[in-house]
């Protein structure tokens, strides 16, 4: 029997010998690799974080130690560790365990996660709330280096240093933010400023700069400006903060000697430790961006299986707006952290002067874009359609408002899968549409993405496309680009009984509904309505007036998307309309095929939902 198998919850970790902790790392990662190369998920980082997972665990006192996870992508090991080692083989599988923290799932996770940046602003509220109750355990947020890049975790840090509250912000850097600076001189700074040496050091020095002045300058304002410049770890010190490290995150003989040191240290503590993302598994190591989130992989060889022939919609964007960046050179590409996910990677490597990631920093991302449409360019921003959701005030005030030129791709639009609720993109169209001066559309296929991609480049105003995660239908792309006609649907099939309006992934599962329908003898308008706002609302009036009912579908929430808008439009027309999507809760994770039939996104699925429909008196 290994030592992971006789783990159930931390208790038990406190029992395992010191000098064994590092085989335990080992069976860890493991387990890890193994199970996510047949479920998928984000191996890279994880990997990573098992010596800090582990050594939190061994010295804290969780669950009365709070742990708070940003992202929560990196939280594998923590799971194995907290009672779902036996169902570990079910992480990310409809019915199984999430692939991100959640309180519903474990005691041991504090907060529901999967945006990044929010863990230092959970860990502050948390140690207010313990201290307004009068309560005694530490709270610790766990952050990376990329979160850093968010402005909520600064804003965050700073409301910390403010209200000075005993907490600890482990920040786990995997060298791809803050420079590394590791070696004999950095432990010794570290031992000084635990010893408490190095603040008697810096009163003294301080009294003596401020009686000093070269040209009418205090010597502690351009001392200051040094500390920063010479140890990033002033920041944080700036900031209000105790700063210790950078150590070796994969140390773990260090690691407990430095949160036993931590534990009983007062006010707000800065921990910064540096990690290898993919650590242990040489495919991860080598390339830990292709690994960060993964499907099913062959652990040999490190490549995916089971990998379709046909492309995919983020494919089709990227390389279309490669093809009209070499006609029109005011094109900008604009990300957040996910060139490769959204497809600007194409973009970015045949125009890198005209390529901007911003970091996870999606508002910054959206008014940045609007500050190079003020002057003359074409930005497309390009985002998942989850982390949209965080700037939508700029959308609304930055954008919208002015009227700007700025085209918004927003990936993953409808259900995800494995990621869960944290990640599904069902509410755009309902946060979208109702914008004013937004046009937004949605493909029925990947031809049609790359024609409303032109379309967007095209219009004079700001524009919003969204598509789904994955593989396309496998249709034919036409060679030449073709602009649509802003706010005008197509009618795909005639009938005289039932329209069925569908938008974007709905479209060819209403087709495949109207095909049943039609062996019981109902014949059906099916239409490809393309665009959100602004509706075609010549053709819905006309429709509304032609069959007895009208059905709506979408992968969006019913609350406020497209359904919402049909049903406003012929609210005055005394016409029956049932609008099909997802309803008002947050959708579980599970396959993008799972879920869609659950929630009767499919075929049948819709024509039954027709069917009771039209049967109703």
């Amino acid at each position: 029997m290994g030592i992971l198998e006789k783990i159930d919850k931390p208790a038990d970790l406190k029992m395992i010998k010191k000098e064994l902790l590092p085989q335990l790392a080992e069976e860890i990662r493991t387990k890890i690799i193994e199970t996510v190369s047949h479920t998928g998920g984000h191996l890279a980082s994880s990997l990573g974080a098992v010596e800090l997972t582990i050594a939190l665990h061994y010295i804290f006192n969780t669950p009365q130690d709070k742990i708070i996870w940003d992202v929560g992508h990196q939280a594998y090991a923590h799971k194995l560790l907290t009672g779902r080692r036996d169902k570990f083989h079910t992480l990310r599988q409809y019915g199984g365990i999430s692939g991100f923290p959640k309180p519903e799932e474990s005691e041991y996770d504090t907060f529901v996660v999967g945006h990044a940046s929010t863990s230092i602003s959970a860990a502050l509220g948390m140690a207010v709330a313990r201290d307004l109750r009068k309560e005694n355990y530490k709270v610790i947020a766990v952050v990376g280096d990329g979160s850093m890049t968010g402005g909520l975790a600064f804003e965050a840090l700073n409301n910390a240093g403010h209200v000075n509250k005993d907490m600890i912000v482990i920040l786990n850097d995997n060298e791809m933010f803050i420079s590394r600076k590791i070696g004999a001189f950095a432990g010794y700074l570290t031992k000084i400023i635990t010893g408490g040496l190095y603040k008697k050091l810096t009163k003294k020095a301080e009294r003596f700069l401020t009686r000093t002045s070269v040209m009418g300058v205090r010597m502690t304002t351009i001392a200051k400006r040094v500390k920063v410049l010479l140890f990033p770890g002033m920041l944080f010190e700036e900031m209000g903060f105790a700063y210790l490290g950078p150590f070796e995150g994969h140390d773990l003989n260090r690691l407990t000697e430095v949160f036993e040191t931590v534990k009983g240290m007062t006010g707000p503590v800065c921990i910064h430790v540096v990690t290898k993302k993919g650590k242990g598994y040489k495919p991860a190591e080598k390339e830990p961006t292709k690994f960060h989130g993964i499907g099913e992989f062959n652990i040999i060889t490190g490549e995916p299986e089971g990998k379709t022939k046909d492309t995919s919609y983020t494919e089709v964007f990227g390389k279309t707006i490669v093809r009209l960046a070499r006609e029109n050179s005011k094109i900008i590409g604009v990300t957040a952290a996910m060139s490769d996910g959204t497809g600007l990677s194409y973009f970015a490597a045949e125009f890198p002067n005209r390529f901007f990631d911003v970091g996870i920093a999606e508002g910054h991302a959206v008014v940045f874009a609007g500050g190079l449409a003020a002057g003359g360019f074409k930005p497309v921003v390009s985002i998942y359609s989850t982390f949209m959701q965080r700037a939508y005030d700029q959308v609304i005030h930055d954008i919208a408002l002015q009227k700007l030129p700025v085209v918004f791709i927003l990936d993953r639009a409808g259900v995800v899968g494995e990621d869960g609720p944290t990640h599904h993109g069902l509410f755009d169209l309902s946060f979208l549409r109702v914008v004013p001066n937004l046009v937004v559309m949605s493909p029925k296929d990947e031809n049609e993405l790359q024609h409303m991609v032109t379309t967007a480049i095209a219009h004079q105003g700001p524009v919003a496309i969204r598509y789904p995660r994955g593989q396309g239908l496998g249709i034919k792309l036409d060679k030449e680009l073709k602009k649509l006609e802003i706010g005008k649907a197509e009618i795909l099939q005639e009938g005289k009984d039932v329209a069925i309006l569908a938008i974007g992934t709905m479209v060819q599962p209403a087709l495949e509904a109207a095909e049943m329908l039609l062996q019981d003898k109902i014949l059906a308008t099916v239409v490809n309505a393309r665009f959100a706002s602004p509706l075609d609302e010549k053709m819905i009036l006309a429709l509304a007036n032609k069959v007895q009912c009208l059905v709506t579908i979408e992968e969006n929430v019913i609350a406020g998307g497209f359904g919402s808008a049909v049903t406003e439009l012929l609210s005055e027309q005394g016409v029956r309309v049932r609008s099909i999507g997802f309803p008002d809760q947050f959708i579980e994770h599970g396959s993008m095929r799972i879920l869609r039939d659950k929630y009767g996104l499919t075929g049948k699925g819709i024509y039954l939902s027709v069917k009771e429909f039209l049967n109703k008196k």
